[in-house]
């Protein structure tokens, strides 16, 4: 049979990631020919770019459907996705400007990579096949390991891309075996015909083993526990803006990246893997929260508060059916939202010389700048889950959801170490509004545009708490 090319109106679901891509190589000749006092340009017209693939993502622009014989599945919960993973791209962008460019890292490499990043998680997010998989997840991958390594002349910032690249590449590797041997068990790359051949089959032995290769892969990709190891460092290493990109964005693609391979690929033996799923829950939950306990580097606490918040993802995900898959994206974007408003008070407070990222830099912030020390409150009240902010209300989803899947001592479980991680976002607002200041503190980023972003980030996190509703039900759509 004589395959034929596809003709300019079956690729129209292809659109964002077309824009997407022609866009960053434009960018990237254009800021050949620029000097470092018009480079913003790049800056500026990247994040319009984004804003618009965002747009045409979350507007239906070019429509849903199935494109380059299945390899690209444009749905809902890609649009929903897609938009989100723009978007947070978008204000990362925002956030490094100033930050980088005080110190000389301003380059247009950094609009370029993250660009190109953002490809890979749309890929990725509307990935039908298991090439298209592992080529979203490499785009993004490689890019965010130069993105860590960006400030070439700090040591800290290469020993992190060093391990970020070492262990991203092992995980890589797990990930890549478990595909194979699927691909061997069932003889196809197409998800929709692997989960059918995995119904129809009864040697699940291979399957089994293929499928827990692959689960490893993506517990190092969101950096669960016991693959966490390689997030602590990078997080502390990378400049605190890059930070806040692989903190944000990357984490909707691995929502994408679960759903894809275990529902879409092997949703036949949820039985086995949500039983794994929910062990890698319970692991992040317990070392994540106690080990974020220990820790006076706000960057590092973050990083293992991140563990714990990818054990409440993965409760969603453990719960299964729709509702746990809805509760478990609702979760997701929540914790990208929150996470981007606390790295983005460390990105204000911040400056050359002075990375504000210790405990100790948010002593008497109240005294110094009420405005930031409420933005950081509404951040950690957020993680922690406290009523009425988002955070609160993404817990809540996940935790009914692995109720209904019949996991009640997840639920406790998940119940139990959300109290126990409160005391250290407390203890960060109890450093702020109850400590007093240290001396020589440099003052507060006067960027208004900065602040502006901050303002809207943080929040968000108390608008989008009393309005849920509408983005919860947006999710469910996705999974109908």
């Amino acid at each position: 049979m004589i395959a034929t090319m596809p003709t300019a109106a079956e690729l129209l679901p292809l659109l964002p990631q077309l824009v997407l891509a022609g866009g960053a190589f434009a960018l990237l000749l254009l800021d050949l020919f620029l000097d470092d006092a018009r480079r913003v340009w790049t800056w500026v017209l990247g994040g319009a770019l984004l804003v618009v693939v965002a747009w045409m993502s979350a507007a239906g622009i070019g429509g849903q459907g199935t494109v380059l014989s299945g390899m690209f599945v444009r749905d809902h919960m890609a649009d929903v996705l897609n938009a989100g993973a723009c978007l947070l791209t978008a204000l990362a962008l925002i956030y490094a400007w100033p930050f980088l460019k005080e110190r000389g890292l301003h380059a247009g490499e950094v609009v370029v990579l993250m660009l190109f990043a953002a490809l890979g998680m749309t890929l990725l997010i509307a990935a039908g096949s298991l090439v298209m998989v592992y080529l979203g997840l490499e785009l993004m991958a490689l890019s965010t390991y130069a993105l860590v390594a960006i400030d070439r002349d700090n040591p800290m910032a290469s020993e992190a891309a060093m391990k970020y690249f070492v262990l991203g590449s092992l995980s890589s590797g797990l990930l890549l075996y478990g595909m194979s041997l699927l691909y061997g068990a069932t003889g196809t790359l197409d998800l929709a015909a692997l989960r059918a051949a995995v119904e129809g089959s009864q040697e699940t032995g291979l399957l089994l083993t293929g499928t827990v290769f692959m689960i490893a892969g993506i517990a190092f990709k969101f950096a669960a526990a016991p693959f966490h190891m390689w997030l602590p460092d990078t997080y502390h290493g990378a400049p605190t803006p890059i930070t806040l990109f692989l903190g944000s964005a990357p984490e909707l693609a691995s929502f994408a990246l679960a759903f894809r391979l275990l529902e879409s690929g092997v949703g036949p033996l949820d039985e086995q893997w949500r039983l794994l799923l929910a062990l890698l829950a319970a692991a992040s939950l317990v070392v994540g929260n106690l080990v974020a306990l220990m820790q006076v580097n706000l960057k590092r606490m973050l990083a293992y508060s991140a563990v714990s918040h990818i054990g409440f993802v993965f409760l969603g995900l453990a719960g299964g059916g729709e509702a746990g898959y809805a509760a478990a994206m609702f979760y997701v974007i929540s914790y990208a939202i929150m996470s981007a408003a606390a790295f983005g008070v460390i990105v204000v407070l911040s400056s050359k010389g002075y990375e504000a990222d210790t405990l100790d830099d948010f002593r008497g912030l109240n005294q110094r700048s009420p405005w930031l020390a409420g933005m950081m409150l509404c951040a950690m009240f957020s993680l922690a889950g406290i009523p009425p902010f988002l955070g609160f209300w993404a817990k809540l989803a996940v935790l009914r959801a692995v109720i209904d899947g019949g996991m009640l001592w997840l639920a406790i479980l998940g119940i139990v170490f959300a109290v126990i991680g409160c005391f250290y976002y407390l203890r960060v607002v109890k450093a702020m509004y109850f400590d007093d200041p240290p001396e020589g503190v440099p003052a507060p980023r006067g960027d208004r545009v900065l602040r502006v972003t901050l303002g809207v980030n943080a929040l968000g996190l108390i608008a989008l708490g009393l309005a849920w509703n509408p983005i919860m039900a947006w999710c469910q759509q996705a999974f109908m």
